[in-house]
């Protein structure tokens, strides 16, 4: 199961940083989310989920960790908001510019 969440991982981390390489707004606020998602799997494995387990320590012999969980939940919530951030500047760019590159700039055309 390890080995699996592992090879999750990396192929998650390894499509963010292709698709954040190239040179469309889309494809950087796809390769940003899955990044972000490649992060918080990671911090969701490294907590050791329990099953069936409190989250009080005390109340039973094995505990789960609640801190990880809230982690996620929060960069979730913040990794939601930057995303519908990054979408509107992506679209305000272009609009003004009338064109999707990151740079402004297609390899085709004269520079602004």
């Amino acid at each position: 199961m390890e080995a699996l969440v592992a090879i999750l991982l990396g192929v998650l981390t390894a499509s963010g940083v292709f698709l954040i390489l190239r040179a469309r707004t889309f494809s950087v606020v796809l390769g940003l989310t899955l990044l972000s998602h490649a992060v918080n799997l990671f911090l969701f494995s490294m907590g050791r989920l329990h099953t069936n387990a409190p989250a009080v320590i005390g109340e039973a012999a094995q505990h789960a960790d609640p801190l990880p969980q809230a982690l996620v939940l929060t960069a979730i919530v913040i990794g939601f908001a930057m995303t519908a951030f990054v979408v509107v500047l992506a679209l305000r760019s272009v609009l003004e510019l009338k064109n999707d590159h990151v740079d402004g700039v297609d390899k085709n055309e004269e520079p602004i």
